[in-house]
């Protein structure tokens, strides 16, 4: 499941490392998204580390890689639809999916990948998609099994609007 290329330099890190510096950028990521009056240097920071985060995720060696890796792609392309930003959210809204379509992760993750999928498409103006995608998510999210985990996506699908 890993990305297949190997690290093109002595990789200083163990999986371990990877794992805790995955998270970290993650966690800032989120405090970034946050934050009301982002300036664009803080946009910057903030598209780098999710891609960061996703980076390390892939070398990390974690028992939940697919889910890692589709919760990071579904990160990055919320970033970019953040920042108004519609192909490259769409780009990694479609990794996300692939990766939670391929059966080996929570329920949540398909929801979050189909909120991704909306939320891409409303930013890149193609209403007919989000319609469909906000649709799917609705559906997804309603069949998560766990509450709180129900929760965060419906409070996701929430922000989306009309």
């Amino acid at each position: 499941m890993t990305d297949d290329l190997p690290p093109t330099v002595d990789d200083p890190l163990d999986g371990d490392g990877h794992r805790a510096l995955a998270v970290s950028l993650f966690n800032h990521v989120w405090t970034l998204l946050e934050t009301e009056a982002r300036t664009p240097a803080q946009d910057d920071e903030m598209l780098h580390a999710a891609h960061a985060s996703r980076y390390h995720w892939s070398r990390a060696g974690d028992p939940h890689e697919a889910r890692r890796l589709a919760v990071g792609e579904w990160q990055c392309s919320r970033v970019y639809s953040v920042l108004g930003r519609g192909e490259p959210a769409v780009h990694h809204a479609r990794r996300s999916l692939a990766l939670a379509e391929m059966g080996l992760t929570e329920d949540w993750v398909y929801a979050a990948a189909c909120e991704a999928m909306a939320r891409a498409a409303k930013v890149s103006g193609d209403r007919a998609a989000f319609e469909e995608w906000r649709e799917r998510a609705t559906a997804a999210t309603a069949a998560i099994t766990e509450q709180d985990e129900r929760e965060v996506i419906e409070g996701d699908l929430a922000t989306l609007g009309a």
